[in-house]
C-alpha cells in the first residue's frame, strides 16, 4: 500500500488534495449551518458577551485589583452601542461569523484530513502517532480559541470601549467591527497556540533545532512582544498578560525540539 502511494503521479497528488479539500470544505459548511440556525445563542451568548460589565473576566480582574487594595481594574460599563450602517451588513457578519464557527468546530476534522495527506509520507511507525497528532493539535488549537475569547477580546473591547479622544465623539460601533474583532481574536490565538505543532514538524524536517530555538530565544521574545502589541490593546498590562502563555508555548517548542532532535540521532545510529 505504501509503495503505491509512493508511486503517485503529481497529477495524483493532486488529486488527493482536491478531495481532501473538498470533505473540509464540506465539514465547515455543515458545523457553519448549525450556526447559522443558532444565530440567538451565537450572538447574544457568545459573542456580545465581552461587552456586559459583568462578563467573567471582567469580575475576574476586578477581584484580583481588590486584592491588592484597589479598583484599579473593576469597570461598571463599556459605554457603546452597536450599529448597522449598511442594509446587508447583518446579514453579511452573520454569514461570516458562521463560516467561523464552523471552522473552529471542525478543526479537529480538518486536523484529520491534513494527517491523512500527509501519512503516505511518513514511516509506518510515525503513522501510529496519527490519534495522539489529532487529540494534541485539536486540544491546543481549542485552547489557544478559549485564550483568545476570555482573555484577549475582553482586554480588546475594554480598552478599545472606553478609549475617546474627546467627549464630543459618540460611540456608536459598526457590528461589523465588533465581530471582526472578536473573530480575529479567537482565530489568531487559536492558531499561535498550535507553535508546538509547527515546531515539531520543522523539527523532523531538520529545519529547526533546540539550539537554534534556544540561540535566537531574545529575538523569539521581541518577537512575541510585538505579536502581543498587535493582538491586544497598546497597554503594557494587557500585552503581558497575552505574552507569557505565548512564551510558555515557546519553552514547550524547544523541549519538543529536543526530544524530536533525540529520536532522529537514534534513528540515524540505527541505520548507520
Amino acid at each position: 500500500m505504501a509503495e503505491q502511494e509512493k508511486e503517485m503521479s503529481f497529477l495524483d497528488h493532486v488529486e488527493e488534495l482536491r478531495w481532501h479539500l473538498i470533505r473540509s470544505t464540506l465539514a465547515i459548511f455543515l458545523f457553519g449551518i448549525i450556526a447559522f440556525v443558532m444565530k440567538g445563542f451565537i450572538f447574544n451568548t457568545i459573542l456580545f458577551a465581552p461587552k456586559d460589565a459583568n462578563f467573567i473576566t471582567y469580575r475576574f480582574f476586578c477581584k484580583v485589583s481588590q486584592f491588592f487594595g484597589t479598583d484599579g481594574l473593576c469597570i461598571d460599563d463599556i459605554p457603546f452601542t452597536f450599529q448597522s450602517l449598511a442594509m446587508a451588513e447583518q446579514f453579511s457578519v452573520h454569514i461570516w461569523t458562521s463560516i467561523t464557527v464552523g471552522f473552529i468546530l471542525a478543526f479537529p476534522y480538518l486536523i484529520y484530513e491534513v494527517w491523512k495527506f500527509i501519512s503516505p509520507g511518513l514511516h509506518k511507525t510515525e503513522r501510529k502517532g496519527a490519534k495522539s497528532f489529532i487529540i494534541i493539535s485539536s486540544f491546543l488549537f481549542f485552547l489557544g480559541v478559549l485564550f483568545g475569547y476570555y482573555v484577549v477580546t475582553p482586554l480588546s473591547v475594554n480598552f478599545l470601549g472606553n478609549y475617546s479622544v474627546s467627549d464630543a465623539v459618540e460611540r456608536n460601533i459598526k457590528i461589523g467591527s465588533y465581530i471582526s474583532l472578536v473573530r480575529s481574536s479567537l482565530l489568531a490565538s487559536g492558531l499561535i497556540f498550535e507553535l508546538p505543532i509547527v515546531i515539531f514538524f520543522l523539527s523532523k524536517m531538520g529545519l529547526v533545532t533546540p539550539s537554534f530555538l534556544k540561540k535566537y530565544r531574545k529575538h523569539a521574545l521581541v518577537l512575541v512582544l510585538v505579536l502581543s502589541a498587535i493582538i491586544t490593546p497598546p497597554d503594557i498590562i494587557s500585552q503581558i498578560i497575552v505574552a507569557i502563555p505565548i512564551l510558555i508555548l515557546y519553552e514547550v517548542s524547544i523541549y519538543i525540539s529536543r526530544v524530536v532532535e533525540k529520536r532522529e540521532l537514534k534513528k540515524s545510529k540505527k541505520n548507520a
